[in-house]
């Protein structure tokens, strides 16, 4: 059993230039999870944000409960600073999620539920039965998602998983020190080499269909999608020399 100090729930946000939605996001996530009965844990990773978004976090500090926060000087990439937030987090069970609050926080008991019933890693998805996205993506967010989802099948042969890039994915603690302490992706192809190690490690993986409100506002488009898809090449190579891979 976990010691009565220790968090039963992490929730880790990368954060990179993120002054304007972070308030709203982090007052959603905490006026939430206090009315939960388990303790918990907020850890935010300014990805070294050239904004006013340390500032804001600074100022928030005091009305958010369970808040820390880590600043980094230098951007270093979402993969490498979720990775750095799940290592420093001490949950029983740890879960990531985006700074634009896409995903509500009330989706987070859809991933304690099968986290509970003994599944290591459980990760939200727009892809599957249940999930509901509002509103629906544009044609070009859909078409670049089935085009990276082609190409990774291909190429990393992960066919059992439907959509490896939502933000928002939960894991136990084990899992958790396991799986990052060995990433080494810095960028956005994090999640795919994470689902990847946890497939080589043996942990059991659950894909749960979640509420997804579209941002207009992301970061992600055509052209980083086939950038990513790149990537996947790059990627096949580092994990087969390193015995990930076949």
């Amino acid at each position: 059993m976990p010691e009565i100090d220790t968090p039963f729930l992490s929730i880790i946000i990368p954060a990179y230039n993120e002054e304007r939605r972070l308030p709203g996001t982090l007052r959603a996530i905490d006026n939430y999870l206090k009315q939960q009965k388990y303790n918990y844990e907020i850890i935010v990773v300014n990805d070294g944000s050239i904004d006013k978004t340390e500032q804001v976090l600074s100022s928030l500090e005091p009305q958010i409960s369970n808040l820390k926060i880590i600043n980094n000087k230098i951007n270093r990439g979402k993969g490498a600073v979720v990775k750095q937030g799940m290592l420093a987090s001490t949950g029983r069970y740890r879960l990531f999620t985006d700074a634009d609050n896409s995903t509500p926080i009330d989706q987070a008991e859809k991933i304690l539920f099968w986290l509970e019933k003994g599944y290591d890693v459980v990760i939200g998805s727009r892809d599957i039965k249940g999930a509901v996205l509002d509103p629906p993506q544009p044609f070009l967010r859909r078409l670049s998602g089935q085009l990276f989802r082609l190409f990774r099948r291909v190429i990393l042969d992960l066919w059992e998983i439907r959509d490896t890039q939502c933000g928002f994915k939960g894991f136990s603690k084990k899992a958790a020190d396991d799986i990052f302490s060995r990433l080494r992706s810095k960028g956005f192809l994090f999640d795919v080499e994470a689902l990847l190690l946890a497939k080589k490690l043996g942990y059991r993986i659950k894909e749960v269909g979640i509420h997804w409100k579209n941002d207009l506002e992301s970061k992600v488009t055509f052209g980083s999608a086939i950038e990513m898809g790149m990537g996947l090449f790059r990627l096949r190579r580092q994990l087969s020399k390193e015995g990930v891979l076949l």
